[in-house]
This record gives structure tokens, sequence and C-alpha cells, in this order.
């Protein structure tokens, strides 16, 4: 492999090395951080995706219906994330809903105990994706599914963290560094391609309604808590994946 190619290489490695729990070599990052890395984001959901659509193609050939094959399809894809956006999302819910000011969301968020909002949050993820996915017939357009929600929902978080200024001075979005312009835009490409399998009708509809999204959770981070942190990509990684997952169920004409 010559040099050209070797930062793109780890770029891809790291991702996969921090998004996914999946048994992977040891790498050599040297000087590159989750900032450099960021644009990769999309592939790194593009395997999880896969182990997904392989364990419902597997359980649908051992005769489980549709219900049951979703079912496993999601709790592979978890363990495979290691549920790191699922905690995301959890931590958000609690400090979102609970903090009265600033300083005391940011403090719920660092806490690894989980209350009553992020339950609710986690269980209503879980039952709208898995209620997608059980709505989505056929192996193939269940993979066009999942490479687009996995590939997408995660090529928002380089022009998330580009847009938004960490919101503390220590954690891991500060410690990621600063996502540039051209890796966040590059992000976005790869997840823009990652819905084209949903064909003309769901790339549109899933890229408005992802943009929505994006635009009025951004909103609200910055009000609740000023910016970003790794806490909010995770819940915006679900937020994105859930949408797109029901854009996926719904026939369009």
């Amino acid at each position: 492999m010559n040099n050209g190619n070797r930062p793109t290489f780890r770029d891809i490695a790291l991702c996969l090395v921090f998004f996914t729990r999946l048994p992977l070599p040891v790498f050599d990052f040297r000087d590159r951080k989750l900032a450099d890395a960021i644009w990769a984001a999309p592939l790194a959901g593009l395997a999880v995706a896969g182990i997904g659509a392989l364990t419902y193609a597997i359980a649908v050939w051992l005769g489980l219906a549709a219900g049951p094959a979703a079912a496993l399809a999601l709790a592979a894809m978890v363990l495979a994330t290691g549920a790191l956006h699922e905690d995301g999302l959890s931590d958000v819910a609690d400090g979102f809903g609970g903090g009265r000011d600033r300083e005391r969301k940011l403090e719920i968020m660092r806490d690894s105990r989980i209350g009553a909002y992020g339950a609710a949050a986690l269980a209503l993820s879980l039952l709208m994706r898995w209620n997608a996915l059980a709505e989505i017939h056929g192996g193939w357009s269940v993979l066009a599914a999942l490479v687009a929600a996995h590939g997408a929902s995660r090529g928002l978080l380089g022009v998330f963290m580009h847009g938004l200024p960490p919101a503390r001075s220590d954690g891991l979005s500060a410690g990621a560094g600063s996502v540039s312009r051209q890796t966040a835009m590059a992000g976005a490409a790869l997840g823009a391609l990652a819905l084209l399998p949903l064909g003309l009708d769901g790339f549109v509809s899933a890229a408005i309604l992802l943009a929505l999204v994006f635009v009025a959770f951004a909103a609200l981070c910055r009000r609740q808590i000023g910016g970003q942190t790794g806490d909010t990509a995770g819940a915006l990684q679900q937020l994105a994946e859930i949408v797109v997952l029901l854009t996926a169920s719904v026939p369009l004409s």
C-alpha cells in the first residue's frame, strides 16, 4: 500500500475500532484523531448493517417470521456496536429531561446511571426500529434499509461536530479534536450515497427528514448545553437511524 493510501486505511480502521466492537487486529493510528477519521464513520455503519442483514437472512432461512428475525437483527447490531449510540441517547434524554440548567444537564449526562427519561428513550428507540424492520419484507430490502440507515446516520456526525462547539472542555468530543469542513463534507457525501439503495423517492424523503432532524436537534443542543458532546452525537445517530428505517418501511409510489 502506498503512502497516499495509508491515512485512508487508518481512518477506516480507526472508525471500525471506535464505532464497533468487532474483533480487529491492533492498528498503529499514529497521530490520527477521531476528528480526522470521522469521514469514514459511514463505512463503519456499513459493517454494522451487514451484520444485521446477515442475521436477519439466517433467521428467515431458519423459518422465523419477520418480527423475530428483525428482533435478532437489531440485537446483533446493538452487540456489534456495544450499544455505543444507545448509551448516548439515554444519557441525553436523562440530561435534557432532568437537568435544571446547563451544568446540571452535563452532570447528569456524565452519570452512568440511567433514569426514567433515558429508559423511556431507549425503549422507544428499540421499539420503533424493530417495528420498522419487521415491516420491511425480503432480505434484500432489509439490507438496503440497514445500509441506508447506518450509513446516512453516521454521515451526519462529522457535520454535527464541525458545526457545534464542544459543550465541555474535557470528554470524548473535546478529545476527538476539531473536524474540518472538508472532512465533514466527505462524511456527509458518503452518508448520502448510502441512501441510494432506497430508490429515488426514498432517497429524497429520507434526505429531507434527516435535514429537518439535524437542524432541530442541533438547535436543541445549542439551547440545552451550548454545544455538542459524544452523547449528543450518539443521540443524533439514533434519531437519524430511526428516521431512515421508518422511511424505508413506508411503501412509496
